[in-house]
């Protein structure tokens, strides 16, 4: 059946007052943080197919989401960008349901109408956004993480793990539309944003996966996946030796970090916005990473 643009299971499964949790590929997504959050939550949840987009090319370039050929011995398969969406089923509390919404090209208005018709119909009663961006965080406190949650209760819940509120103006993604329209159809939505360090840059970052799944565990009483642990202590721990030695060897660099540390500090206890950094800061943070690399 068609719920706007999306091609949906027929039967639509019956999901119990389901949360939603979306992720957009390849933007706001820094060391991929979002998307291994969301499938590590589809993999624990039996994530199932749902929906996707009846006709893709309506909303994407595919010249600029280019498509993919594999082959299996003598057949071939081609794979065009789409908007997918899956379902996982709880055995106590709210059910879940997907989202992986690439930016579209054309006709935003209508892909984001059609994204908040379906969630109506499925009878979504939350969403949330979940994100990773660079950000000039110490390496020696837990990850940052921000939302836009507006719901005072939401947001006592969200305290508990440190969450501060988001203070963020300027560009954005078109589907931020999604997050403000919802509230209009009676369903809260709001964001989750990690800050991974920006001078240390990972092909996937599972600190940021860690420390996104310590939030939404808070909120939906999940632990953090053991994988996602293990790995985020092994980045850290390596990350820490070559911080370490560099200190040694520049003592007067512990002067930076304790700057760094006190920025991170103020916006976490009082919720202002982070100081620039300065020059010295900022070539502290190159050497860490191009110590990192080598390593």
């Amino acid at each position: 059946m068609k719920i706007g643009a999306f091609e949906v299971t027929d039967p639509v499964p019956y999901l119990n007052e389901p949360h939603a949790f979306a992720v957009i590929p390849n933007w706001i997504d820094a060391g991929k943080s979002a998307s291994l959050t969301l499938s590590h939550m589809e993999r624990l949840f039996g994530g199932k197919a749902l929906a996707n987009l009846a006709n893709p090319g309506e909303f994407f370039d595919q010249t600029r989401y280019r498509p993919v050929l594999s082959r299996s011995g003598d057949s071939a398969r081609i794979a065009i960008m789409n908007a997918d969406v899956t379902y996982g089923r709880r055995t106590e509390g709210c059910d879940f349901v997907f989202l992986r919404l690439p930016e579209p090209h054309m006709m935003a208005e209508a892909y984001v109408d059609s994204v908040v018709d379906l969630l109506k119909t499925l009878g979504v009663k939350r969403y949330i956004l979940l994100g990773s961006i660079y950000d000039m965080v110490p390496y020696t406190r837990p990850l940052l993480v921000t939302s836009s949650a507006g719901n005072q209760s939401t947001r006592n819940n969200l305290s508990a793990t440190k969450v501060v509120p988001s203070d963020y103006q300027g560009p954005t993604s078109i589907l931020s539309l999604i997050e403000q329209n919802l509230p209009q159809v009676g369903i809260e939505a709001f964001n989750l944003i990690v800050h991974v360090p920006g001078y240390l840059t990972l092909d996937e970052d599972y600190r940021g996966e860690k420390r996104l799944m310590e939030v939404i565990g808070s909120l939906y009483e999940l632990m953090v996946p053991l994988e996602a642990g293990n790995k985020a202590q092994e980045q850290a721990d390596r990350f820490n030796t070559m911080s370490e030695q560099l200190l040694e060897q520049q003592p007067e660099l512990r002067n930076v970090l304790k700057q760094l540390e006190d920025n991170y500090d103020e916006r976490v206890n009082s919720q202002k916005e982070v100081t620039r950094l300065s020059p010295e800061v900022e070539k502290f943070l190159k050497e860490l990473n191009e110590r990192f690399e080598q390593g």
